[in-house]
């Protein structure tokens, strides 16, 4: 079964705990459209228009043909930072504490 499958057509959003992240930069190169490495080395969320969300647990949509980028993201991540939740209950679909 393919990540879209998984997820449905729920709606889902991503955020990164900038306490947990290690600044590998996994997330930027996995999805560049959604993650960005900001100048202190952390990684952040970027939104509709490209500009970093820098507010702490600023959330961002993931865009539907980014999905499996975005979880591969979540799955990667040595700092285990990366949440990914449904928009609709905030239960977190992929990332540390995905059940």
């Amino acid at each position: 079964m393919s990540v879209q499958q998984e997820a449905g057509s729920e709606p889902l959003e991503v955020w990164i705990d900038q306490d947990l992240c290690t600044g590998d930069g996994i997330c930027a190169q996995y999805a560049p459209e959604v993650f960005e490495l900001d100048i202190d080395g952390l990684a952040y969320v970027k939104g509709a228009d490209d500009e970093l969300l820098q507010a702490p647990g600023a959330t961002t949509a993931v865009p539907l043909p980014l999905l499996t980028d975005v979880v591969d993201s979540a799955k990667e991540c040595p700092g285990e930072c990366i949440h990914v939740r449904r928009v609709s209950d905030s239960v977190e679909v992929y990332g540390p504490d995905a059940d």
